[in-house]
Formats: C-alpha cells, structure tokens, sequence
C-alpha cells in the first residue's frame, strides 16, 4: 500500500516537534536561571562573586569563591578516587570477563543508579562514617601524615571530604563503567587482529590501542560522572559537612555550591534579593558544568 504524501511526512513532522519542544525546554530552563540571577550579577559583578569570600544578606554581599572551591576540591578527589576502579572494572568487562560473568556483574552495577541519593548519604554516614573515623582516617594519617594534605583526622561524626568523595565516586561508577565499558567494545575487532598480528600482548593491546581508539567516549564517561559528582546535593549535605571553609585537608570538611542552595533555599526563597544571590549560584554551577562539556567535545573531537 502506498502512503500519501502527507501520511509519509507526518512522523518528520512529529519528530521535528519533539526535537523543538525539547530545545525550547533547554533554553527555557537556562535562561529563565540566569534572567532570576541577573541582579545579582548586575550589583556583585560577576568577577566579584565568584572571587568574593563572603556571604551575608545583612550586608548585601555575595561571594561564593569558599563553595566553588569546596565543590571542584570535592569533585576532583571524587574523579581520582573512580576513574581508575571504573575504567579497570570497564576493561575487565569488555576484554578479561567471560559472558556469564559480565551478564552477573554489569545488572548488578547498573542497580547502583537506581539507588536513591539520601540512601546514598545514610549508608555514608551509618556505616562508613563509623569505619572512616576508627579505621581508615589513622591508618591514613598514620601513613601519609609527612604530605599536608594527608596531615589531620576525621572528626568524631565522620563528615569530610573523604567521606563526601568516596560515597559520590561509588555514585558515579555506574556512568563511568557503562560508557568506557561501550566505548571500548565499539573498537573495530580489525584494531585487536592487527595489533596481535605484530606481536603485541594483550594488555599492549588494550593500553597502546584500544583505550586511545576508545577515548573519546572514555572522556564522556569522565565528563558525564564529573557532572553528577557536581549536581549532587543529599549526599554532599549529609556527609561533607557545612563548614564556611575550603577544605585543605583529606578529611576537612566543607561546603559545596549545591549545598548551598539546598540549605537557603528553604528559608530565603521569598526574599527576591536572596532568590536572586541562590540562583546566581546554580548559574555559576551550570555555567561551569557548560564549560567541561565543551571542553571534552573540543578534546574529544580531535580524536576523528
């Protein structure tokens, strides 16, 4: 049966709608952010309220360079602490693990996202915290005492930044895992046959010519797991504390950008000055995560 040519463009039609509503959505949502932020842009400066240290209503100041260093602090030790098991569990998965055992590993790391973030945050706290505090914040400190950043312990309640990264880094495996784990398998089995076809062992394989093959997507991976890392709010407010600080230790505590928000928001959401202040921090946090995606695409893309 032959369709007219109305009844043929109808799905380019909703297909095209679909695609607009979910542009218009996107630009809505940004910049219906950045418009409640723009006076407090417009009085700080925005130099000065990224730089700026302090915060207080009283005094009409904004600044927010405390939190924003709080919260890369906290996502870089998070990337260190899960890029490595992710991109090795991914690596396993794809070239060591037989298909049995991938079909019971990978269901079982995909249940990690569905786990809720405040469940997140009361396991870190009930259960890690306890053996942060009696177990891994001595040993650590007994160890790597002599580096700085490795020199104090944890406090009685457990609630640090080694906390805070280790509980996000489990978080955020699931994205690293999945991704490098389909990047790495989407390698042309030609790559493989003409590396072992030189000589080269496995593992030469996998470090000399499939992990660069496969590093664009690897990156997204990074990038996507980074951006959760950021987001995050329960799990941070749970566990790495509200100290009005920068974090220069492994167990310091700190306050993060979502922090932040979460914490004001509830109480001074009325007030249009404070709104105002409360989003300019989720357009600084959205504006950065903007700027890593560029970035890994710019990266990304030279790999083509």
């Amino acid at each position: 049966m032959t369709l007219s040519r109305s009844e043929s463009s109808a799905p380019k039609y909703l297909f095209t709608f679909c695609t607009l509503l979910t542009a218009f959505i996107t630009f809505f949502f940004i910049g219906f952010i950045f418009y409640i932020a723009y006076p407090t842009f417009e009085s700080q400066g925005v130099i000065n309220f990224i730089t700026g240290s302090v915060w207080n209503y009283d005094e009409h100041v904004y600044g927010i360079r405390i939190y924003l260093l709080g919260t890369l602090i906290l996502t870089v030790v998070t990337l260190a602490l899960s890029v490595p098991v992710g991109l090795f569990t991914a690596i396993f998965l794809s070239e060591f693990a037989s298909p049995r055992v991938a079909s019971i590993v990978k269901p079982l790391i995909e249940l990690l996202v569905g786990i809720p973030s405040v469940v997140y945050g009361i396991f870190g706290f009930l259960v890690l915290g306890p053996i942060f505090v009696n177990y891994v914040s001595p040993l650590t400190v007994s160890l790597l005492g002599f580096i700085p950043f490795f020199s104090s312990g944890v406090g009685v309640l457990g609630m640090s930044l080694a906390l805070a990264a280790t509980v996000l880094a489990i978080m955020i495996l699931p994205t690293i895992i999945s991704i490098s784990e389909d990047s790495i398998r989407s390698v042309e089995s030609t790559y493989r046959e003409a590396s072992f076809s030189l000589g080269a062992t496995h593992w030469e394989t996998i470090s000399k010519v499939l992990l660069p093959a496969a590093s664009r997507g690897i990156l997204a991976a990074v990038v996507l797991g980074m951006m959760r890392a950021m987001g995050e709010t329960m799990a941070v407010v749970m566990l790495f504390g509200s100290a009005n600080n920068i974090p220069t230790t492994f167990f310091g505590t700190g306050t993060a950008l979502t922090s932040k928000i979460l914490s004001d928001v509830s109480f001074k959401i009325a007030n249009e000055e404070a709104r105002s202040a409360i989003f300019a921090v989720a357009a600084v946090l959205f504006a950065i995560e903007i700027l890593f995606v560029g970035l890994a695409r710019a990266i990304g893309g030279r790999n083509d």
